[in-house]
């Protein structure tokens, strides 16, 4: 009995330093987006219409202080940034892929629904 305690309580620990990591609420959004390459933040905001530009913003700032995104200002005029994962990031395309099996097989059914 203790055992499964323990192993409950790995298990919410480990999901809430995911959520930590992450953090943001539009952080999947944006990871899965550089995933298809490194991105200027215009472009980002463009690929990403329904993030607002302070959340763009608070969410790459947050995925790149814990890891997850490399930010790379390059001295042009004017000042020319890019954003892209690094291998933490990428690492998490696994998960994000498992995710969309799942909202494929879960996401548009009812609760409570059997079909």
């Amino acid at each position: 009995m203790k055992q499964q305690r323990d192993n409950e309580t790995d298990s919410k620990s480990s999901i809430c330093e995911v959520l930590e990591i992450l953090g943001a609420k539009w952080a999947f959004l944006v990871i899965a987006e550089l995933a298809k390459g490194p991105r200027r933040f215009k472009q980002l905001q463009r690929d990403v219409v329904v993030i607002k530009t302070q959340s763009l913003t608070d969410t790459l700032r947050h995925l790149e202080h814990t890891g997850v995104v490399h930010r790379e200002v390059y001295p042009t005029v004017p000042v020319t940034v890019e954003y892209s994962l690094t291998e933490k990031g990428m690492d998490f395309q696994a998960a994000l892929r498992e995710m969309d099996k799942w909202v494929m097989k879960w996401g548009n059914k009812q609760a409570g629904s059997t079909s």
